[in-house]
């Protein structure tokens, strides 16, 4: 580092993006700062990942004594307001727990908005930090619908902090949010409606096995409307009315704006200094790198065709940490990335996809699993999955419906990554019974 600059390093945003890679980087002994304008650890910790999971918990066991109802005794319900206090239990520690692995590392955290007046000099309201290489690792932000009456709508950390759930609640959206909030609301005892964009929900999974989610969604009271053009909100006393469609309208308690998620690119000055961006996100290079050859993009808030989650960022993080420290000059290379979506039952997929098999006729092999004694331990209603080989039969791609389909993924994530050939798997002893070895004797 020359003598001109504050750091070597200076993080825009401190989640996974950031944190990650920056506290080794840190440790091998270069100077970096984090500028955070929110809460230590960005989303995934605070109002993300680790919440929603907190809120699933109950659901599962809920779905779980459904299922052994007779062998179990007794009716169970989800107490929302314990929920919610259980939730913030187990986030309310992690910033501070995040902030001292960060300060302990030797990182400066500087608490403010940060916005770009050069290539290397951030305003940090008002007051300039300068550094030799800037990472924007800003992440995303609710998208909110621009239409009359969009105030009285909410967003997902709104949702995930209600100390008492509404009767009735419309959920604008049908993907990964509007899936998991509508599954947990419908479990904890409200009426939800889904007010979709299109005709399909999760468009990014396989749709025989969202159908079988919506339809046990369905049995359980949950309405969607296809198509629902929704074209304004009203508050009318102490409920909002939701305008849709051809003069339709639906009254409720309270709306989730679930439509999507954008970029934090706003009020950065990137355009003032040049960086290229567009809706999707900071344009970058095979090295993270942007058209600016000092400033850098991980995380979320890249546009890229890789799944914008939390292990994603994880290893961009990782690999630039590994970039700025000299142990690599290589490009990023991504690994096969898994994602899952938390309803009940969840849906989980890793590689190539069922569509993308039967364009280039791969093998495919649909197996229903309800039949499996190891399923039936858990009594099981709905646990399918369909395996992707190619012509050596070596596993490209698997996606799966089920109670434990997300540990099923992670099973067979190493089998796709690296490529295992049938002696290879034969090598690879699982813990017996385990899910893990009742979906090996798949392969």
């Amino acid at each position: 580092m020359t003598q001109q600059y504050d750091y070597d390093v200076l993080y825009l945003g401190s989640g996974h993006g950031t944190f990650d890679g920056a506290v080794p980087l840190a440790q091998s002994g270069v100077k970096v700062g984090i500028i955070e304008k929110d809460l230590i650890g960005g989303t995934c910790p605070n109002y993300g990942c680790n919440a929603k999971i907190t809120l699933d918990a109950p659901v599962t066991l809920l779905r779980e004594s459904e299922r052994f109802s007779g062998v179990v005794a007794g009716n169970l319900k989800i107490n929302w307001k314990e929920s919610v206090a259980h939730k913030q239990e187990v986030i309310d520690e992690l910033p501070g727990m995040i902030g001292g692995l960060i300060k302990s590392s030797g990182i400066d955290i500087i608490q403010g908005s940060g916005v770009f007046q050069d290539n290397h000099t951030i305003l940090v309201d008002g007051q300039p930090k300068t550094a030799d290489k800037i990472v924007i690792s800003t992440g995303l932000r609710p998208h909110r619908l621009d239409i009359p009456g969009s105030e009285l709508a909410h967003d997902s950390r709104e949702f995930m902090d209600l100390t008492e759930l509404p009767d009735k609640i419309a959920i604008i959206g049908s993907g990964y949010i509007s899936m998991e909030f509508v599954t947990i609301a419908n479990a904890a005892g409200s009426d939800v409606t889904v007010l979709m964009h299109g005709d399909k929900a999760l468009k990014e999974f396989y749709q025989p096995y969202v159908n079988k989610v919506i339809d046990d969604l369905k049995e359980r009271g949950v309405k969607f409307v296809k198509n629902a053009k929704v074209s304004s909100f009203e508050k009318s006393g102490d409920q909002v009315i939701v305008n849709y469609g051809d003069d339709q309208s639906l009254s409720v308690g309270w709306v989730l704006d679930a439509t999507g998620r954008i970029p934090n690119t706003d009020n950065l000055g990137l355009a003032k200094i040049g960086v290229n961006y567009n809706e999707k996100g900071v344009v970058v290079n095979e090295y993270l790198q942007t058209n600016i050859d000092n400033i850098y993009a991980s995380g979320d808030v890249i546009d890229k065709t890789q799944p914008k989650l939390t292990p994603t960022a994880i290893f961009e993080s990782t690999y630039l940490f590994k970039r700025f420290s000299g142990q690599s000059r290589e490009p990023i290379t991504y690994p096969v990335i898994p994602s899952v979506v938390f309803t009940s039952p969840r849906i989980a997929k890793v590689g190539v996809t069922v569509e993308e098999a039967k364009e280039n006729n791969y093998q495919i092999e649909e197996n229903n699993l309800v039949g499996d004694w190891y399923r039936k331990v858990n009594k099981e209603t709905i646990s399918e999955n369909t395996l992707i080989f190619d012509d050596e039969h070596r596993l490209l791609g698997a996606t799966e419906v089920s109670e434990q389909a997300e540990n099923v993924i992670n099973t067979l994530l190493p089998v796709v990554e690296f490529k295992f050939n049938k002696a290879e798997i034969a090598r690879l002893i699982h813990l017996f019974p385990s899910i893990s070895a009742s979906t090996w004797d798949l392969l």
